[in-house]
């Protein structure tokens, strides 16, 4: 029966590489940062606001937020500000956004966002930037 048991976890192909919080109001962004993701071997959950996003951060500690700037609810700054005031979450973060303007990059990188990405995006720099917050070294 073990062995039974040990093949249908393998046949689920579950990530089981570093933990990655995704925290988007646009869920076709939410899709294709999940799959790619995924499939480079990182753990997701998911998130579709800045009070979700939040919570889940506190609840889950994952080892790398992607955050949206602009979501309903809570932005991602606001997001940033109560996690940083906590001082608890240490993960890493990626902040993407459709914003141009140079002075939320300045702000987002004040507030100590690692990495901030204008979309769109190819998916594979977001890979690259996930592998190395976390310092997966799997074909970096």
């Amino acid at each position: 029966m073990n062995a039974t048991d040990s093949n249908a976890s393998t046949e689920l192909n579950v990530p089981t590489g570093p933990h990655i919080l995704l925290v988007d109001d646009d869920a076709e962004i939410i899709e294709s940062m999940r799959y790619a993701l995924e499939n480079a071997g990182f753990k997701v959950s998911v998130a579709r606001d800045g009070n979700q996003g939040l919570a889940m951060a506190e609840t889950l500690t994952p080892d790398l937020l992607v955050l949206d700037m602009m979501m309903p609810k809570r932005s991602g700054f606001l997001v940033m500000e109560q996690l940083r005031r906590d001082g608890s979450n240490r993960a890493k973060v990626i902040m993407i956004t459709g914003n141009e303007g140079s002075r939320h990059q300045q702000y987002a990188e004040l507030l100590g966002v690692d990495e901030y990405i204008r979309k769109p995006f190819p998916m594979e720099r977001l890979i690259e930037c996930a592998r190395r917050l976390t310092k997966t070294e799997s074909e970096a």
